[in-house]
């Protein structure tokens, strides 16, 4: 935000006008952001070719925001963006202010529209034409500004917004071939085996699945383990994206970014092929993964036999993964689950972790350096329970790629186990050992009664 922002204005008008050309336009809805504030800025994306706009800023200051910056720091002082209930009682915000903020962003943007002379707000859509450059007051550099590749609208008998249509059918994918393969299984819940070969072209493969077996049986899925896909190649991103529950995915090779994004109640593993191990391929030193694995997950596991890229497990809510390494920001604004990392990670380790638990392996004792300590503490694995869990999840880890790695800490788990450390959100171990004292004190209670 501080050093990299960039207005709107070049980015909407390449998109608009590389859609309009390529006669794409009526397909694609355009949303627009960027400190918009007033109807004119409204007015003037509409005319740039946005359909929607989003305002992130305003609706916060109507809400009581003081632009204090202080987000990502838990000590916001007027309760907007904190998990601090002292600060959260300050917080003095309704609904009703941001209905009427925009109600009157609304209003204004039809006497707009009234005195440009047009009925509907997609009838400026587009055009550009309607821009007009303000040069009476602007001085001599201003005056070199070049605004025509901006301003520029492509002839075109094709519609210059979302005109409602279809969306472009998606089809000749991965996915076509593989549900025609599992649909008796779908249908029947019969347990299945397959193999596929697969590419880096192939994208977001085993999504559309996921979709078949969603809509029919809803966040249910199915039952574990009955549709069972193993890969041999190098898959395009998103590879997994939102994996239901039934659905085990082996990818022998290696993935693209994004890969289990949104997963949700699927197993996925990563492995090199057998031959390259067999070749001296070292998993846990070479990065088998790209970047943003994980991304928003809900629930399922994920088992990575080398190091993924950078952002890892990124607002995961509930997924279980182990991986050997991992680049920066890893378990960035992640709210549960579990993760265990049995080798190095990047910077920023858990920024704006606020929920779920992370074992790291550091036997150089130097992760303090790399983790963001703001909103979270680190411990040693102690308690039985703790350990009884990362020994569980290694195992699994081992089971699922035959990782080596996680081989030799089981063949000497008592060794191992002393250079683990745990990273837990600081409100997240306070709410759980409120939880345990409330179900110990009911114990009690229990007794005593029937005593």
């Amino acid at each position: 935000m501080r050093f990299a922002g960039i207005s709107p204005e070049i980015g909407l008008a390449e998109t608009q006008q590389t859609l309009v050309k390529n006669g794409l336009r009526g397909q694609v809805r355009l949303q627009t952001d960027g400190q918009l504030k007033t109807a004119k800025d409204v007015i003037i994306m509409a005319m740039l070719g946005a359909d929607e706009f989003s305002f992130g800023t305003l609706p916060l200051i109507v809400l009581g925001c003081v632009m204090m910056r202080k987000c990502n720091t838990n000590i916001c002082p007027v309760g907007v963006a904190t998990q601090d209930e002292r600060l959260r009682a300050r917080f003095m915000g309704k609904s009703e202010y941001v209905v009427n903020f925009f109600t009157f962003l609304a209003q204004q943007v039809r006497e707009y529209l009234s005195e440009i002379g047009v009925h509907k707000l997609k009838d400026i859509i587009g055009h550009t034409e309607l821009i007009e450059i303000q040069s009476a007051n602007a001085t001599e550099k201003q005056k070199t500004i070049d605004f025509s590749r901006l301003l520029y609208k492509p002839v075109t008998d094709t519609p210059l917004y979302w005109d409602r249509s279809e969306f472009t059918k998606v089809c000749g994918v991965k996915d076509e071939e593989i549900i025609k393969e599992v649909q008796k299984s779908i249908n029947e819940q019969e347990g299945l085996t397959l193999d596929f070969t697969i590419k880096n072209t192939d994208r977001a493969v085993c999504t559309m699945l996921s979709g078949v077996i969603a809509k029919k049986y809803g966040e249910a899925g199915l039952p574990d383990g009955t549709i069972n896909i193993k890969f041999k190649g190098s898959a395009g991103q998103s590879f997994g994206a939102f994996a239901v529950k039934g659905l085990s995915l082996r990818l022998e090779g290696e993935a693209n970014d994004y890969f289990g994004k949104g997963l949700s109640g699927g197993r996925i593993s990563i492995l090199p092929p057998y031959a390259t191990v067999q070749g001296g391929f070292v998993a846990k030193d070479n990065i088998i993964a790209g970047n943003t694995g994980l991304y928003g997950a809900t629930s399922g596991e994920l088992y990575v036999n080398g190091r993924v890229g950078e952002r890892f497990a990124v607002r995961n809510s509930g997924a279980i993964a182990v991986i050997e390494g991992a680049g920066d920001h890893c378990c960035e604004y992640m709210t549960g689950g579990r993760v265990v990392v049995l080798g190095k990670t990047g910077r920023n380790f858990a920024a704006g972790m606020s929920g779920g638990v992370a074992y790291v392996y550091d036997p150089d004792h130097t992760f303090d350096y790399f983790c963001n300590m703001d909103m979270v503490e680190i411990n040693l694995v102690e308690d039985t329970v703790s350990r009884k869990e990362l020994l569980e999840l290694i195992r699994q880890h081992y089971l699922h790629t035959g990782s080596a790695l996680a081989g030799r800490m089981l063949d000497d788990w008592q060794r191992y186990i002393e250079d683990f450390i745990q990273i837990v959100p600081i409100e997240y171990k306070r709410v759980l050992q409120e939880e345990q004292m409330a179900r110990l004190s009911q114990k009690i209670a229990e007794v005593q009664r029937d005593y």
